[in-house]
């Protein structure tokens, strides 16, 4: 890896292998070197807010509830049901988000960040038993350009399978500090931190990220802001993403971001807790 500190590692494993995955500290990545961009995939992972808690944070009373396993899915049929509960509508992020098109993206849509920093177009991996991102925007108004949004939510088979999701989402932010989205669009210069479930500042989720940087686009110019964050409970994460445009702040695309994934986590909470 091109960047190291004094960071807390937490290990994830799975298929063979082992991803140290940053938890406590924020993991700053501005200074790293690599190539770029966003894809489907990346617009449901990035958000702000790098400050994340200090290494001798202590474990919070009321962590994450614990899920039913009864209640979790273990068919597509049953984690395609439990995403249309749990993802998130315009209604999501406040007022004045409205649906893009296309809308939801195809059951078989699974970006996949390559060794040259661009996002390709893959299959979901066996692990997956069901992924579905939904696709929204603040539309443009006098003196502010249009806000993307997007949400996903992917059921995985397994709690470790969705851990090894989360491991590779930080992975390829420090591998790919500078990635290339699409064609016409670009991310660079993030930040990223993690978060460990159960600390006083993390309770809503088992883990999760957080990334910010700078967002460019043929079409909007930029730099702008971009933001994404990802947060796994159990074998499902969920992931928001907002890119900018002139006139927008930071401050505007990380509350519409942290709103839907605050909104995603509660209703993914109360369809898998145990029922008292």
């Amino acid at each position: 890896m091109g960047c190291q500190g004094s960071l807390g590692v937490r290990w994830f494993g799975g298929r063979g292998r082992r991803v140290p995955v940053l938890v406590i500290v924020p993991v700053l990545l501005a200074g790293c070197s690599g190539g770029g961009g966003d894809s489907p995939r990346t617009e449901d992972r990035k958000v702000t807010d790098s400050a994340g808690p200090s290494a001798d944070a202590t474990p919070a009373s009321g962590g994450p509830a614990e899920p039913d396993p009864a209640r979790l899915p273990r068919t597509r049929a049953a984690a395609l049901d439990l995403i249309g509960q749990v993802i998130a509508g315009p209604d999501s992020f406040g007022p004045g988000v409205v649906k893009r098109s296309p809308y939801e993206s195809g059951p078989a849509a699974w970006p996949v960040l390559g060794a040259d920093c661009v996002w390709k177009q893959g299959k979901p991996a066996g692990t997956v038993l069901a992924t579905r991102t939904r696709y929204f925007e603040v539309p443009a108004a006098p003196g502010k350009g249009p806000v993307r949004l997007a949400a996903v939510v992917t059921v995985h088979r397994t709690r470790e399978d969705a851990a090894w999701e989360m491991a590779e989402s930080i992975e390829e932010t420090m591998r790919c500090p500078t990635q290339q989205l699409t064609a016409d669009e670009q991310i660079g210069n993030m930040v990223a931190a993690a978060l460990l479930g159960g600390t006083e500042v993390q309770r809503e989720s088992d883990d999760a990220l957080t990334e910010s940087g700078e967002y460019r686009s043929t079409e909007l110019g930029g730099p702008h802001p971009y933001t994404w964050q990802q947060a796994q409970t159990s074998q499902v994460t969920v992931a928001v993403t907002g890119k900018g445009a002139k006139g927008r702040t930071e401050k505007e695309i990380d509350a519409l971001v942290t709103q839907a994934q605050a909104t995603m986590l509660v209703r993914l909470e109360s369809a898998v807790e145990k029922q008292s």
